[in-house]
């Protein structure tokens, strides 16, 4: 299996871009953090390490990182979207609270074999599919029902 900077270098090299040490400080920061992150807190984060990269640099390198394969851009009912790791994790979908916004990552097979059921039912080639089942957290769905009594 090829190494995420492996993969990363081929995608740019078959785009005719560069490597540079601006995307290889992105790549490594994005891939030591194991949570959804948004763009603006990973520019933060690198300003807080003494890195010096732009705005506009962290996002186009997100987004090639999206077009690699590596990353996944979800949007959690905001206007803005958030990022997680596709290199390296099992796939999973997500339940978010619409009070707080947590996000809770499940994998659940039996609905993946269901998922795939249809597709071979309706002679369907699937390549990729998101689950994103929206409600109150178990913090939240309890606040909820205290005000209510």
């Amino acid at each position: 299996m090829l190494s995420k900077d492996d993969i990363f270098k081929e995608y740019l090299t078959s785009k005719k871009l560069k490597f540079t040490p601006e995307r290889q400080a992105i790549l490594n920061r994005v891939f030591e953090n194991h949570k959804h992150f948004e763009a603006d807190e990973l520019l933060v984060d690198l300003r807080l390490n003494d890195m010096k990269i732009s705005k506009a640099t962290i996002y186009r390198t997100l987004a090639l990182l999206v077009k690699s394969g590596l990353l996944r851009e979800v949007i959690f009912g905001e206007r803005h979207a958030h990022y997680e790791h596709v290199y390296g994790h099992e796939h999973h979908d997500h339940l978010v609270c619409n009070n707080c916004g947590k996000i809770i990552e499940f994998t659940e097979h039996r609905i993946e074999k269901l998922q795939d059921e249809v597709c071979r039912k309706n002679k369907f080639k699937a390549d990729s599919h998101r689950l994103q089942i929206q409600g109150l957290c178990e913090d939240c769905w309890e606040k909820n029902e205290k005000t209510v009594e």
